[in-house]
């Protein structure tokens, strides 16, 4: 699944393809992507004069702003927008099209047609599922130290938990989650009450280090991410942790281990992150 950085890429990517072009019609072709309005033919009537005006992010989710409505999306696993002329080959995976008046297409493919769209009046998303339960992302002001702390010390999760918790901190997915641990030397399975103020501090900025690193890369392409450009992402290539069990950690050479943690395979280095 994407996580912070891949869709950061994507609405970079994507903005310029897209702002100031004018959508004609709407072709659907798996329904139950969209989730608001229930009837799509609804979501087709508001769509169509709309013109696109910006495109922003909320944790790992896109966010366009139209004339009158805001389209929120989430990519899931393996959605993907990319644009092109009409007439151009497609295939069974794209879901919907969005035609503008330009001759040109907006479309959205998903092979697992796990990703979602919700449309809202201008102004109303923020206050409405799905984005009404996110919490800050690190980079936002209402993210720091201090507020992390307060969030830990009430919970008996481990860390790993906490930090894939869309809830408390938006953004994070498996990937940024093994790596921000390691680089903050702190064991995935430790019980988030018992971070220190100073490992909180240091785990704050980390998230934000990380993060900017992996944006400024293109993200990591480890499946089958690429921007909405063609390009793939090249941070995968300066992971520590993630997807490299059984290789030499980095900083002491000891083997990388993998275990599920969260619910999720989980990679951390036995030395460096040990648990207390």
């Amino acid at each position: 699944m994407p996580e912070l950085p891949e869709v950061e890429n994507v609405c970079r990517s994507l903005l310029k393809l897209v702002k100031g072009k004018t959508v004609e019609d709407i072709h659907i072709g798996w329904p139950k992507i969209i989730h608001y309005p229930l009837e799509i033919e609804q979501f087709q009537d508001a769509l169509r004069g709309q013109t696109f005006r910006g495109l922003n992010r909320k944790g790992k989710f896109l966010v366009f702003e139209l004339d009158d409505y805001s389209l929120v999306s989430h990519l899931r696993m393996e959605g993907h927008y990319s644009v092109h002329k009409k007439g151009d080959p497609s295939d069974k995976h794209t879901h919907v099209v969005f035609c503008l008046t330009d001759g040109e297409e907006l479309r959205y493919r998903d092979v697992r047609k796990f990703g979602t769209m919700h449309l809202f009046k201008k102004g109303t998303e923020q206050g409405q599922l799905p984005l009404s339960k996110l919490g800050p992302e690190p980079f936002s002001a209402d993210f720091s130290a201090e507020y992390l702390m307060d969030r830990l010390k009430k919970t008996d999760r481990i860390i790993k938990a906490v930090l894939l918790d869309q809830a408390i901190v938006a953004g994070l997915g498996n990937i940024y989650a093994d790596e921000v641990l390691f680089r903050a030397g702190i064991h995935p399975c430790r019980r988030a009450k018992t971070i220190t103020e100073e490992e909180a501090r240091v785990l704050t900025s980390q998230m934000i280090e990380t993060l900017n690193e992996a944006i400024e890369a293109g993200g990591s392409s480890v499946n089958t991410y690429m921007n909405s450009l063609g390009l793939a992402g090249s941070f995968q290539n300066s992971l520590h942790v993630y997807g490299r069990n059984g290789q030499e950690c980095v900083s002491c050479g000891t083997l990388l281990e993998k275990i599920k943690a969260a619910g999720r395979g989980t990679h951390f280095c036995p030395s460096c992150q040990i648990i207390e």
